[in-house]
């Protein structure tokens, strides 16, 4: 993956800290990763974190841009080989299925050219919901790659369905991408 461009979007779940762990995976192995935080990924995990682990400056809002001044939702979407939404949260998720953007992350992915793949991570019993898996399905069926969720313990004390891939796995997907 030496030199690929990777961008990193993080939305709001518990899960947000094992963006950090996929983050410093990807770059050891030889990608150049920027992040893109929403507001609520914020709250759960620091800009400081991923800025420290991919050595470039964080993006968290659509109207402040960081190093592209024709918006952030442009510049990373031409300069991206990938991106990878990790975690996925079902809101994340239901904007993606039906292209609402209202904040840089959704406005971001739908600027994308490139590969897009998802991982997502939420409460087992909002996952099983038939409204959750029509939006899946509907990104599934829009191009993008679904990795996951795993099963087993949930941060809210359940075990089931929901948990976010795990970062060895997605940096193995986001690998193969790029033999």
């Amino acid at each position: 993956m030496n030199g690929c461009e990777v961008v990193l979007g993080v939305s709001g779940g518990v899960a947000a800290y094992k963006a950090a762990d996929l983050a410093s995976k990807l770059v050891q192995a030889g990608a150049r990763v920027t992040a893109v935080l929403t507001p609520a990924a914020a709250r759960f995990i620091g800009v400081t974190t991923f800025e420290a682990l991919t050595g470039r400056p964080v993006s968290t809002d659509l109207f402040a841009p960081q190093q592209h001044y024709i918006g952030e939702h442009i510049g990373l979407a031409r300069a991206a080989d990938v991106l990878v939404v990790a975690p996925a949260t079902a809101g994340m998720i239901a904007k993606l299925a039906h292209g609402h953007a209202d904040e840089l992350l959704s406005t971001l992915a739908l600027s994308v050219t490139c590969p897009r793949l998802i991982a997502p991570a939420m409460n087992n019993e909002m996952w099983s919901k038939p409204a959750v898996q029509r939006n899946v399905q509907q990104l599934r069926d829009d191009g993008f790659d679904v990795i996951g969720p795993g099963s087993g313990w949930l941060s809210c004390g359940a075990v089931g369905p929901g948990r976010m891939a795990e970062p060895a796995v997605i940096v193995e997907r986001v690998e193969a991408l790029f033999p």
